[in-house]
């Protein structure tokens, strides 16, 4: 469950209860913080909106910063029945995982065994191999949004890679992010771009994602063979977008 940051309503909420296995009393989720500036903000925002719905068994994780890795926290997140990343940087939770493997092991071994593994705005991003840090290679002060279409300009690391085919991109409508989500699918043309906005989520089973929130979710796909200007300008033809509401379902590959 793939959610595009802003707040969490209860039909993205309700939709995570209802598919995992939280109703049963030994189960419990985990959230973790290590994207988040402030990891005890960040574990009570996490864990509120499934307690406020009657689900007390979340615990939350700074692993790596302010919780030590052990073999007992890994074990934690590995038998977990639902996971939670928070917003924050996702490049600093994927610094974690670099730092500690074990933990990145542990949530692929979750993912495996059934759990549902969400994530919001940082905690999306990261959902992709192919993860978009927010930052440019040419334009190195930090802004919301690309003011331009540039080749080599888009800085991307890996990231968990839970979804193969598609990059995600995060706070989509609210924040105009259209450029930078452009930008990737020019820069890698055998991927989607999908532009989730906020209190919006996209539940993936299999190549089926289906679209959980109250606004919108964007996907582009490059058909076409981008070239580039002397000035280094992208352009080219057969950019495709679809746009899709609550209740739509479209193939990732």
């Amino acid at each position: 469950m793939i959610i595009g940051g802003g707040s969490r309503p209860n039909v993205i909420i309700d939709r995570i209860l209802e598919e995992s296995d939280l109703n049963d009393p030994e189960a419990y989720g985990v959230v973790l913080t290590m994207s988040g500036f402030d990891p005890d903000t960040s574990g009570f925002y996490g864990v509120k909106p499934f307690r406020d719905n009657g689900f007390e068994n979340m615990f939350s994780f700074d692993l790596g910063r302010r919780d030590s890795v052990t073999a007992g926290a890994v074990d934690s997140v590995r038998n977990a029945a639902f996971m939670y990343i928070t917003g924050g940087v996702q490049s600093r939770f994927m610094k974690h995982i670099e730092d500690h493997p074990e933990i990145g092991d542990a949530i692929f071994t979750a993912y495996e065994n059934g759990a549902v593994i969400s994530g919001s705005s940082a905690g999306a991003a990261i959902m992709s191999q192919i993860m978009i840090t927010g930052d440019q290679a040419k334009h190195p002060e930090y802004t919301s949004t690309f003011y331009h279409l540039e080749k080599d300009n888009i800085v991307t690391e890996d990231g968990l890679g839970l979804v193969k085919g598609i990059i995600v991109d995060q706070h989509f409508v609210k924040r105009a992010r259209n450029n930078r989500l452009i930008t990737a699918v020019m820069e890698y043309p055998d991927h989607k771009g999908v532009g989730i906005d906020e209190s919006t989520a996209i539940l993936v089973r299999g190549n089926i994602a289906e679209v959980v929130g109250l606004s919108q979710v964007l996907v582009y796909r490059n058909t076409g063979e981008p070239s580039v200007t002397e000035s280094g300008l992208i352009k080219g033809e057969g950019l495709l977008l679809d746009i899709y509401t609550h209740g739509d379902s479209f193939n990732i590959n």
